[in-house]
């Protein structure tokens, strides 16, 4: 069951579904999140979740830290398609794919809620509304990733690192991790370099220029939003892509 230590609605798997939700859930609806069964499990970081390849009997919700999907070529070379926050499922798909095309690591020491797919499936069955709330969430991570192509394949590295920053803020706001517009950001730059199809050096000179324009902090690897507009204008960041229900959520 999904831990009793965290308040009704304040719990990362809650809030995710609350941001992205077109309905309020019913009592009755709520009761059933709050009973889906999840086994708890820590993961230190850089280690991998699932690989390409495997055939899960369980799918996961990611409850603390941050995590990555990624692709690599036979040659070692690794693509980060997208960034997972708290409250996300990454691997919902392989409900309904028997083989993961995608592998999924930890960047961050993870906490994570595994549930069988049997017993994701009988809610699904028995709550029609949350089938329809669950894959509304599946086609955002879909968008997620249409936008990342375009980031990676059309803007410069400038824009590019700014609308990831501008992303992670907004996705972690909408789970109440990003006040005041500041976030852990614990991907070290090489990692960030995977995601943004540049290289570590670019990276490092890429943060320095956000910096030098006052719209950014960097600091032990604590993100902080200086200039809310001016990186939203440097990214030419639109945030309907994400379709939360609250757009102001950071």
């Amino acid at each position: 069951m999904i831990e009793s230590t965290h308040q009704p609605g304040r719990h990362p798997f809650l809030r995710k579904l609350d941001s992205i939700a077109l309905f309020k859930p019913t009592d009755e609806e709520r009761a059933a999140l709050h009973a889906l069964p999840m086994q708890m499990a820590t993961v230190e970081a850089y280690q991998d979740i699932v690989r390409e390849g495997d055939r899960p009997s369980r799918c996961f919700a990611l409850l603390d830290g941050i995590a990555c999907t990624y692709k690599s070529t036979r040659a070692g070379k690794r693509q980060v398609m997208s960034y997972h926050v708290p409250g996300d499922i990454p691997d919902f798909q392989s409900l309904h794919l028997e083989v993961l095309d995608v592998s999924i690591a930890t960047i961050s020491p993870c906490r994570l809620g595994f549930v069988q797919h049997e017993a994701a499936r009988a809610l699904l069955r028995a709550h029609p509304r949350l089938n329809d709330l669950f894959w509304r969430g599946t086609l955002i991570d879909a968008a997620i990733v249409r936008e990342w192509m375009l980031n990676t394949g059309r803007r410069d590295a400038y824009a590019r690192m700014a609308h990831l920053f501008c992303e992670l803020v907004t996705r972690l706001g909408a789970v109440g991790l990003a006040p005041d517009r500041s976030c852990e950001l614990p991907m070290t730059q090489p990692e960030l370099a995977d995601a943004l199809g540049i290289t570590p050096v670019h990276v490092n000179r890429t943060i320095r220029d956000l910096k030098a324009a006052g719209l950014i902090t960097l600091r032990s690897r604590r993100l902080s939003v200086d200039d809310w507009d001016g990186l939203k204008s440097a990214a030419e960041f639109d945030p309907t892509y994400l379709h939360l229900r609250d757009q102001d959520a950071p």
